[in-house]
């Protein structure tokens, strides 16, 4: 009988690489103007929300 053991890594989360999944709630007027963009470009839904809200955030102004 052959002696070597079976070495099983644990398994690494999701979130490793860097992204953090979470959901929404956004209006379907919204979602639909995503999908029409996702249509006309190739890039998925996920990928234009994250450009959308990096392009937000870099140019975001609070207020005081």
């Amino acid at each position: 009988m052959n002696n070597k053991k079976l070495i099983i890594m644990p398994k690494r989360p999701k979130s490793d690489d860097g992204y953090k999944p979470f959901s929404i709630r956004i209006k379907e007027e919204t979602v639909a103007k995503i999908e029409h963009i996702s249509s006309q470009t190739g890039h998925s839904r996920n990928e234009l929300i994250g450009l959308l809200l990096d392009y937000a955030i870099d140019r975001c102004e609070i207020e005081k």
